[in-house]
């Protein structure tokens, strides 16, 4: 299968599963939920779908709930695309943020040791 179908089905996945969070799935309450990726394998049976919860403390209730709640997400999934099978959905958490946040929090650290040594320096 072309990957251009499978990417073009990763954004198709990606953008109904988020409207169907806001408009179908509101009952579940997990908060401010961002999908920021969905993966496809090639034969279209298995999607990894990638979230990010806006609090950190409550990743693994949203992960937990959305895992218990997957049944009733494919279905309405379903109704929404038009292929032979819904895939298997699969959800992680997608941690980029937290390793963005701590590389910038290096960066700085670097910034302030630099300003340091060039303040004693004078």
């Amino acid at each position: 299968m072309s990957t251009h179908r499978v990417d073009r089905v990763e954004k198709l996945f990606k953008e109904e599963l988020s409207n169907i969070f806001l408009f179908k799935l509101q009952e579940l309450s997990v908060g401010f939920l961002t999908i920021t990726k969905v993966i496809v394998s090639p034969d279209l049976k298995n999607a990894k779908v990638f979230i990010s919860v806006f609090e950190k403390e409550k990743r693994t209730f949203v992960l937990n709930k959305l895992n218990n709640n997957v049944k009733k997400i494919r279905t309405e999934l379903a109704h929404k695309i038009s292929l032979k099978f819904c895939p298997a959905l699969i959800f992680y958490i997608d941690d980029t943020q937290d390793y963005v946040e701590k590389i910038d929090g290096l960066i700085k650290k670097i910034h302030e040791n630099d300003n340091e040594i060039n303040s004693t320096k004078d």
